[in-house]
C-alpha cells in the first residue's frame, strides 16, 4: 500500500555534516562517501537538499564537483520515498529539483547532467524499473532529456591480463600538447554521446582541451601512467589514460586514431592501461562506455571487464 502525498513540505539544504544522518535516511550506494566528499570539498552542504514531511525525508538531491572550489559538475543524487505513489513522488522530486537548482546553480549557465545508477537488469525488475523511471520523470519535468545509457565496468585482480605482443610499443605521453592533439584526432567519428554533444557546440580542439583541463588535471596519480601506443617506426596509433580518481583506479580515456581503426589495436591499448594499474596492486579498475558504443564495450568484455551497473545520463538544454 502506498502513502498519500504530504500536503506541507519543507525544502532546504542540510545545515552541515551533522545532518548527514538525516540526509542518509534515504538509501543510496553513495551514502558512505558523502562525509569524505564534504571534507574534501567535492560536495558542499548547500549542494545537498532535502524535502521534509514533518522532519521525515521524502526526497533528496545532491550535486558533486570534481574538486574543491569548482562549480557543481554532476547531479548524481535524486532519491524519492518509494512508500509514496508514483505521481506523488514524481511531483515532489520535480518541486525539490526546481527549488534546489534555483539556489545552487549559477544563473544563466547550463545545468550539470543528471546521472542515475541502475542495475544492469533494471528494465526486467518492475519495482526497480518504476523507481528509475519516476526519478528520470522528475528530472524530465524540469526540462531534462535522456542523453545516453552507459555501462559501468569493473576489472578485478585475478582476471588474466594479456602480455604485450610486441606489435606496439608504449611510452608515457609527452605532455598536455601531445595528449590534447591525440584526443582531438580520436574525436573524428566518435561514438561517445557526450563527445558528440560537445562537437555540436565547439571545435574538436576545444572539446579535447576542455576534457583534459577539466578531468585529467584533477588526477593525483602519476602522469607516467598515461601511455601512447606506437608502431615500430614511432607512428602513434592511440593512447590510454590510466589514473586514480578520488575513489578508484580508472581507465579514464582511451582511443585509437581514425586511420588505425579496425585492426584490433584497441585491445592492445586497453591491455596496456590495465597492466599499468594492475602492477600497482589495485583492488579493482573501473571504466565506463556507452551501451551504444558496441566496439568499445566489446573490447572491455574481451579484456575481462564485467558490467557492474548502468547509468542513465540526462542533460538540460
Amino acid at each position: 500500500m502506498t502513502a498519500a502525498a504530504p500536503h506541507d513540505l519543507t525544502i532546504r539544504p542540510i545545515a552541515g555534516p551533522g545532518e548527514l544522518d538525516l540526509f542518509n535516511r534515504l538509501p543510496h550506494r553513495f551514502n558512505e562517501e558523502f562525509a569524505g566528499d564534504l571534507e574534501d570539498g567535492r560536495r558542499l552542504p548547500g549542494w545537498m537538499w532535502l524535502a521534509l514531511d514533518g522532519g521525515r525525508p521524502v526526497a533528496r538531491a545532491a550535486w558533486w564537483g570534481r574538486r574543491r572550489g569548482d562549480d557543481p559538475f554532476l547531479l548524481d543524487v535524486l532519491d524519492l520515498d518509494d512508500a509514496l505513489d508514483s505521481p506523488a513522488r514524481v511531483g515532489i522530486g520535480e518541486r525539490l529539483l526546481r527549488t534546489a537548482a534555483a539556489a545552487v546553480l549559477p544563473a544563466g549557465t547550463r545545468p550539470p547532467p543528471y546521472s542515475r545508477l541502475a542495475p544492469p537488469d533494471w528494465r526486467d525488475r518492475p519495482e526497480v524499473r518504476r523507481g528509475v523511471e519516476d526519478r528520470t520523470a522528475a528530472a524530465a519535468r524540469t526540462g531534462a532529456r535522456m542523453m545516453v545509457e552507459r555501462l559501468r565496468l569493473e576489472w578485478r585482480p585475478g582476471t588474466p591480463v594479456p602480455p604485450p605482443t610486441g606489435r606496439l610499443s608504449f611510452r608515457p605521453a609527452a605532455g598536455r600538447e601531445e595528449l590534447v592533439g591525440l584526443m582531438t584526432r580520436v574525436l573524428e567519428g566518435t561514438l561517445d554521446a557526450y563527445s558528440r554533444d560537445d562537437l555540436a557546440r565547439m571545435t574538436p580542439e576545444q572539446a579535447a582541451a576542455g576534457h583534459y583541463d577539466g578531468e585529467f588535471a584533477g588526477f593525483r596519480s602519476p602522469r607516467e601512467w598515461w601511455r601512447v601506443a606506437e608502431l615500430p617506426g614511432g607512428e602513434p596509433v592511440g593512447f590510454v589514460v590510466a589514473a586514480r580518481n578520488a575513489y578508484n583506479p580508472v581507465i579514464a580515456y582511451l582511443g585509437v586514431l581514425p586511420e588505425h581503426r579496425g585492426r584490433g589495436w584497441i585491445d592492445e591499448v586497453l591491455a596496456e592501461g590495465t597492466r599499468v594499474l594492475a602492477a600497482e596492486g589495485v583492488p579493482r579498475i573501473r571504466a565506463a562506455t556507452d551501451t551504444t558504443n558496441t566496439p568499445m564495450a566489446a573490447a572491455f568484455r574481451r579484456a575481462g571487464y564485467t558490467v557492474s551497473e548502468h547509468t542513465l545520463e540526462m542533460v538540460w538544454p
